[in-house]
This record gives structure tokens, C-alpha cells and sequence, in this order.
């Protein structure tokens, strides 16, 4: 009998020996005459246990991990193609805790299937949403993702089913569908990990949404330091358009809809939506004003839904279990559930789906057990390099948009990023400023010249001199920048600036509680 063993294709896996761990159990499974069927499949999100083997057995699939190619010959000694005991043995995956206690929607099937074989995708419930979205109108379709509550998951969280509610609307002779998949926030990879994980659950989210809005051309804004994601992404496209899920009869509905990737031009303000749009176009990733807002004139100058990875990855689920399944998960306007990076000083980092409502100390140690270092977490950066720092006082906070929003702080793409209590803040602080001073357009001159002189005034700031005046500068040029930047990256660099001087003044030669 041919036994199933799995071995992650993923790029945190094979950043730690995955090709060299699956090369070894072939060549083992070969000179001991085992038949088996290896499959590449995504990863768990377990990252500390990476390398994890699985292997199918008559009472489910039973994990290893971590695994490294050393350790494949003492694996089958151990008979572990039938789940036999030996050290990295962590059980049936299915009961491992960190897996067990999270809401599993749009990653349902990450780490489970062959992320490029639609014959598995199909046989774990992929394209039901699709099925379903055949079958009603346009309006229909926007209708059920409106009455999700799912909202944008890229950061600003603006409410899907308006967005495309607003492109169905728009009368043109052609619309788009564009994915944002320039994931460039520190600290998060979940659009990498569905992407080559389970990208056919993409290529069926922005399916539907052509079928929703009337598009009927698509395009995947990849990150260009994902060359995994690259190859994993065109393999799944190309086996789709075999299946017919793509091309110009999908499913033989007589609707047409063609989607293809494209490399990102390497900046972090390409994942501005606009600066993303002039860069599929061939231009310099500069910000656009608005209005005209990308849903009215986007792509070419045609009405475009813009929509981030995990966004559209969501939009299957939806439809396949209905608006009302979904809105069952989270609290307030914050429905559903949001796949949760941790990373940074954390022991146990990794993806966690969750409801929104989990607060961030549960994160932080039910799921990431505490620092790496065994020192005390000081404080947390959520929402990516745009993201303010919170300190142990604010773990409590629920993961919800309108919670986050009250005490200064955004959700943004859901990225945690941990430091102990070794951390200098005003150096994180420079560091803000700083990163947006090297990815600025340049095109509006609060985040051009405003963070490049907020590096100047934090040389200061740190060297000591004129604490007061120069913190009192510091607050004036958020000010500026907050009202006056014509996109996120200069409007949102002073969260992270002024939250460390907020909630970490003795860094900055304040005393603690003082507020300069």
C-alpha cells in the first residue's frame, strides 16, 4: 500500500531544509523498498516546528517536527510512515493545541492539500463558492459579500461588498480585477503562505468577483521577493485553465475571465493601491490623487476592484457557506476572522486565524508562549512598520478594528512583531522615520522632506540634546505629515513615532509619565 507522507513546499520550510528533508525521505523510502507518495503540500504555520513531516495514517495524519534531513533515517527506523514513537513525534496533527484552538476559514485547507492540484482543491470543497456565484446575478453575488461584514484585510479595512458594489455600478466597456499581493508590511506573510498554500483559493476569490463587478481580466500584483509564490501561483493558474475555472467558458457558464501574475516593482509604496496601478501600468509606483477613486477610474482608467490576498481568499467561504456563516464569527464591525502573523522575540511564532475579539496577550503567550529570550515582552508593533507600539498595559485590547481605533493603534494586515525588554524605543522611533524616508514616492512633501527631517531631530533626540524643544519638533512634524501626506505611509509614520514617546517617554529622556 502507497502511504502519503507530506513535506511543505512553503518558504519559511524551505528556508530550513524542506527540499533537502523531502530529497531525504525518497532516497530512504527507495533503499528500504517503502512505497510512498510524497506531496509538497503548504505549511501548517507552525514555524518553530518546521521542517513538519506528515504522514496519513488509518486514524488520521500524524505530525513530526522539527525535522532536519539528519534526522529522516532515525524517522524510519522509528516506522514512522505508521505514525511510530520516536522524539519529534508531535502526534495527530489535528489535536496539536496551536492549530486546534483557531477559527480555520480562508487558510481551511493550508498545510492540508496539494496547493497546485485542482483534483484535491475540488475534493476539499474548492470552487463550491464559484458554483454557487454562477448561479446568481451580479448583484446577488456583491449582496452576499455585503451581508458578510468581511471587510478589506490589506489594512485600511473598508467594507468589500461596497467596493465592488461600487464597480458594478460604473458603467465601462471593460473592468478589472487586481490583487494587491505586494505584501511588504515587517512581520506578516499570510498572503505568502495562501498563495503558496492554497493559491487556487485566490484564483476562485477573484473569479467571483469578475462574476460580481463584470471584469473579465485579472492580475496578481506580486511581491518580487516571492519567487516561491511566483512558481506555486502560475502552476495553479495554468492547471485551473485546464480544469476550466478560467479562460473564456468558465465551467461552461459562457462567462469569461482570464487572470495572469505580475512582478512588483520592489517598493513598499506600491502596495498603496493607486501607486500599485501606475506600476501595473508600466509606470513609477507614484500615489494618485483621489478622487477619482481606482472602483471609478482604476486600471487604464476603468472602474477596478482592488482587493487585498486574504480579502479574495475569503470571498469562496462566503459564498459557498453563505454572508451569515461568516458574520457569525468576531464582534462589533469587526466580523469574521483574521489570520494573525506572530513574529519577532516571540518562542512559538507563526499564523494564527482567529475571530476578531482575541486579545493580544492571548496571542502573545497562549499561542506564542512568551518571548524567545524568557525576558518580558515591553511591547508589541501591530499592523507593520505604519503600525504604533503598545505597551504591556494595552495587551488586553480585543483584535478589533474600532477597539484598535480608540486607543490610537490600527489592526493593519494583522502582523505582530514582538520586543522584550532590551528593546530602545527611540531608536524604533528613528527607525519609522527613517523607513519612510527610503520608501517615500517623493511626490508630496510632508513625507519626503517631514521624515527625512524627523531622522535629523531623533539623531538629536538620542544623542541627548534639547530633549524638550526636540520632541516638541518631533510632535509638530507628525502633525504635519498625519494631515497633510497624500497616502498612508507618510499620514500613518507618526503612529509608530508617537506611540513610543506615548507609552515609552523614559527612552527619550522624559520621565515615565511625563508627555512632552
Amino acid at each position: 500500500m502507497t502511504i502519503n507522507v507530506y513535506v511543505p513546499r512553503d518558504s519559511s520550510a524551505l528556508s530550513l531544509g524542506a527540499h533537502k528533508v523531502a530529497a531525504n525521505i525518497q532516497a530512504e523510502a527507495a533503499k528500504r523498498g517503502i512505497e510512498i507518495n510524497l506531496i509538497r503540500n503548504g505549511s501548517r504555520g507552525l514555524f518553530w516546528l518546521e521542517t513538519m513531516v506528515e504522514v496519513a495514517t488509518a486514524k488520521g495524519r500524524v505530525a513530526y517536527g522539527p525535522v532536519m534531513p539528519k534526522d529522516v533515517a532515525g524517522l524510519f527506523d522509528a516506522d514512522f510512515i505508521t505514525g511510530g514513537a520516536h522524539p519529534l513525534n508531535l502526534g495527530l496533527t489535528d489535536e496539536i493545541e496551536w492549530l486546534k484552538n483557531q477559527e480555520r476559514l480562508t487558510f481551511a485547507r493550508v498545510g492540508i492539500t496539494d496547493p497546485v492540484s485542482v483534483e484535491d482543491y475540488v475534493a476539499h470543497d474548492g470552487f463550491k463558492g464559484l458554483k454557487n456565484a454562477l448561479a446568481k446575478s451580479g448583484a446577488e453575488i456583491v449582496k452576499e459579500v455585503t451581508d458578510s461584514g468581511l471587510r478589506g484585510r490589506g489594512g485600511a479595512a473598508f467594507p468589500t461588498g461596497i467596493k465592488w458594489n461600487t464597480v458594478l455600478n460604473a458603467p465601462a466597456d471593460q473592468k478589472y480585477i487586481v490583487c494587491n499581493a505586494d505584501e511588504g508590511d515587517s512581520g506578516t506573510y499570510s498572503d505568502r503562505m495562501i498563495m503558496e498554500g492554497d493559491p487556487l483559493v485566490l484564483v476562485e476569490g477573484m473569479t467571483i468577483a469578475a462574476l460580481a463587478v463584470g471584469a473579465t481580466q485579472g492580475y496578481i500584483y506580486l511581491r518580487s521577493e516571492y519567487p516561491d509564490a511566483l512558481v506555486t501561483l502560475n502552476e495553479a493558474i495554468a492547471n485551473a485553465y485546464d480544469a476550466g475555472y478560467l479562460g473564456d467558458d468558465i465551467c461552461g457558464s459562457g462567462k469569461r475571465f482570464h487572470l495572469e501574475v505580475r512582478r512588483a516593482a520592489g517598493a513598499y509604496v506600491c502596495g498603496e493601491e493607486t501607486s500599485l496601478l501606475e506600476s501595473l501600468e508600466g509606470k513609477r509606483g507614484l500615489v494618485r490623487f483621489k478622487p477619482p477613486l481606482p472602483a471609478i477610474e482604476g486600471l487604464f482608467g476603468k472602474p477596478t476592484v482592488v482587493n487585498n490576498v486574504i480579502s479574495l481568499a475569503t470571498v469562496p467561504i462566503v459564498l459557498d457557506k453563505g454572508g451569515k456563516f461568516y458574520q457569525d464569527f468576531g464582534m462589533g464591525r469587526s466580523r469574521g476572522t483574521l489570520p494573525i502573523q506572530l513574529a519577532g522575540n516571540i518562542k512559538q511564532c507563526g499564523l494564527v486565524e482567529k475571530a476578531f475579539g482575541i486579545t493580544l496577550r492571548e496571542l502573545l503567550y497562549d499561542f506564542g508562549g512568551g518571548s524567545a529570550s524568557g525576558k518580558p515582552i515591553r511591547a508589541v508593533q501591530v499592523g507593520g512598520p505604519l503600525g504604533a507600539y503598545l505597551p504591556e498595559s494595552q495587551f488586553d485590547t480585543p483584535l478589533d478594528y474600532e477597539k484598535f481605533s480608540e486607543i490610537w493603534a490600527v489592526l493593519g494586515h494583522g502582523g505582530i512583531v514582538a520586543f522584550d525588554d532590551t528593546v530602545d524605543m527611540a531608536k524604533m522611533a528613528r527607525y519609522a522615520f527613517e523607513f519612510c524616508a527610503v520608501e517615500s514616492c517623493g511626490k508630496c512633501t510632508p513625507c519626503r522632506i517631514g521624515s527625512t527631517r524627523g531622522v535629523e531631530v531623533m539623531d538629536k533626540i538620542i544623542a541627548g540634546q534639547d530633549h524638550a524643544k526636540s520632541i516638541a519638533l518631533v510632535r509638530d512634524l507628525s502633525d504635519t505629515m498625519l494631515n497633510g501626506s497624500l497616502c498612508a505611509l507618510g499620514g500613518m509614520t507618526p503612529f509608530p513615532v508617537l506611540s513610543a514617546i506615548n507609552h515609552f517617554p523614559e527612552d527619550f529622556g522624559l520621565e515615565k509619565g511625563q508627555a512632552a
